[in-house]
């Protein structure tokens, strides 16, 4: 069997190839702070998230002494039918859940789900492992609670970058507490799966700032609740991988596809040309695409179930 990179990158126009290699021709490859009082500054200056329309309401789930915030989105044309259990990006010290409002507002409309976003604790006052510590309680929240709350016990999982790492970590806790039966699909964008500088893709990270602020305290990066990519992997949800032909993380993210695939899981890998870390993030027609696709995808999934 010949393997080929292009025979894993999604089916888009011409033209969008064309625009998205114009875009990023332009534009100044990203760098995120290096020391905590780049990161202090960063954190300051960002302007505050536009509010979606209906907005969001905002509780506090409490699981086993946990309290996690956390942001719900209903879809104004019907009860839902799902629920999506979103955790946002910002490389574990930065951004969030409010900065999905709009995303999750249109999602929740668009697919008729129930979208429940988790403001988790950030590094490095919060290092790991208070993030995944946040997001599992949510999901062991919504495995208990969403047929009573939301009127549906069918649940899917998606983030980006850090956020994709984090839904990868959490799915890998509630299997191996027996709970993840009720998730059907998991939707990873460009997630940072190795930590520990091991892998090709990891070593070219090694330096970020990021990791020393979220596991700089860790000998042993390798821990699957850090890196899933060490991870025994069976036993997962339906999952969608998204990544970029230039991402940096292309290979961790193509050695993950493998190692789901091999342990027995259902696995789609989507790669976009000319695109980089954090694309579906950008003003392009090819990050719309890609949205548009992973909404697709996580329709079948939900529908599926449906009797």
């Amino acid at each position: 069997m010949r393997f080929a990179l292009d025979a894993l990158f999604a089916d888009v126009p011409a033209e969008q190839v064309d625009e998205a290699r114009d875009f990023y021709r332009l534009r100044a490859a990203g760098r995120g702070p290096s020391t905590l009082e780049e990161l202090k500054d960063v954190r300051a200056r960002r302007a505050a998230p536009r509010a979606a329309d209906p907005p969001a309401v905002e509780e506090t789930v409490e699981v086993a002494e946990v309290r996690v915030p956390v942001r719900i989105f209903m879809p104004v044309g019907g009860p839902p039918r799902g629920v999506y259990l979103d955790i946002h990006g910002g490389g574990f010290y930065m951004d969030s859940a409010a900065r999905g409002d709009e995303r999750n507002r249109a999602l929740a409309d668009a697919l008729r789900l129930a979208v429940v976003s988790v403001d988790y604790r950030l590094a490095p006052e919060h290092p790991w492992p208070a993030a995944p510590d946040d997001c599992e309680a949510v999901a062991l929240w919504l495995v208990e609670e969403a047929e009573a709350r939301f009127g549906t016990s069918r649940l899917a999982i998606g983030g980006s970058s850090a956020g994709a790492t984090l839904a990868l970590a959490t799915l890998l806790r509630l299997r191996d507490r027996g709970a993840v039966g009720q998730f059907v699909g998991a939707a990873l964008q460009f997630g940072t799966y190795d930590l520990s500088a091991r892998t090709p893709a990891g070593r070219r990270i090694a330096d970020e700032y990021f990791i020393q602020a979220y596991v700089g305290q860790v000998e042993d990066r390798t821990v699957p609740d850090i890196s899933p990519l060490y991870g025994a992997l069976g036993g997962l949800p339906p999952t969608l991988l998204i990544v970029g032909s230039t991402d940096v993380l292309l290979e961790d993210n193509l050695a993950l596809a493998g190692r789901l695939s091999a342990a027995g899981n259902d696995v789609e890998i989507r790669v976009y040309p000319e695109s980089p870390h954090g694309f579906t993030g950008h003003p392009t027609a090819m990050a719309r695409t890609a949205l548009s696709g992973v909404e697709s995808w996580l329709r079948d999934r939900i529908t599926q179930t449906q009797s």
